[in-house]
């Protein structure tokens, strides 16, 4: 019978609040169930945002939960360079392109929203001419790597789906089918960031053999992206399971951002992990 791996992926931008304890615990006990490794990944490629000191912090409220995971532990920010091989086939394969639309013209751009109510990306560049790209490209103004959908949905085949064991924002479970093209061209690469968190996902999940993703509902749109990736880049296709998150006490999503309280907040309050594992239902 083949190994089965879970994972828990945070990235280290700040401390780990309630939402990351039920998706860290909810995994654990996945794993638990299914006789599976229980493996944690840090997802630290945005270094202007991620920090050592939150990563070491991460572990520590993970082991302060009681969880434990196998050494070592794989930090993406040491794994660039294969995120880079892949910009590199996926631009082989013709599937790329630059975009040197600044933020500004984008925030202005007319057009459907995407799952995550962001303006589908109108393909300003789509159409640009090699000269005029290699002469950007040459003067050195900065810009993004798109992945144009169109062609990649042609390179991933059709009737893309994923086996969801969980549930969907609208109670999709079972076989889902794929819509990729509700996401436009994403961006797959840029000046400040070398890869995305599509390309970096994909790969680690393969690369660590993980067999069963449990996520939070908020990335069950982006399981389609994900998919188009992993049939053109020939990558076994894990089980999904989709999770609730977690809300404050107005119904906001929790995050970091908002400067929820973290886990070492209510650790410095006497809160203990039986009482957060109590709290979240475990």
């Amino acid at each position: 019978m083949a190994e089965l791996f879970f994972r828990f992926a945070p990235s280290p931008n700040g401390r780990l609040h309630l939402g990351h304890a039920y998706s860290a615990l909810f995994t654990a006990q996945q794993a638990k169930i299914h006789s599976a490794t229980f493996l944690l990944r840090i997802e630290d490629i945005d270094q202007a945002r991620c920090k050592p000191v939150f990563a070491e912090q991460a572990e520590a409220d993970l082991r302060w939960l009681g969880l434990d995971w196998p050494q070592p532990v794989r930090y993406q920010s040491r794994h660039m360079h294969e995120y880079t091989v892949i910009i590199d086939r996926l631009e082989r394969l013709g599937l790329l392109y630059p975009c040197f639309c600044t933020r500004a013209k984008l925030s202005t751009a007319p057009g459907a929203k995407d799952p995550d109510g962001t303006t589908v990306y109108p393909g300003y560049c789509r159409l640009m001419t090699r000269m005029d790209r290699n002469r950007r490209m040459t003067a050195g103004e900065p810009y993004a790597l798109r992945l144009d959908m169109a062609k990649a949905i042609l390179a991933a085949g059709p009737d893309l789906s994923f086996h969801e064991t969980g549930c969907g924002p609208d109670g999709e479970t079972g076989v889902v089918a794929c819509a990729p093209q509700a996401w436009g061209d994403v961006v797959l690469a840029r000046k400040d960031i070398a890869t995305s968190y599509h390309i970096a996902v994909v790969h680690d999940d393969a690369i660590q053999g993980i067999t069963h993703i449990t996520r939070g509902i908020d990335l069950f749109h982006a399981t389609s992206i994900h998919r188009v990736l992993q049939s053109i880049l020939e990558l076994p296709v894990p089980v999904y399971m989709h999770h609730r998150l977690i809300p404050d006490d107005t119904g906001r999503k929790l995050s970091k951002s908002h400067g929820d309280r973290s886990l070492a907040a209510l650790r410095e309050e006497g809160v203990t992990p039986d009482m957060i594992r109590e709290q979240l239902g475990f």
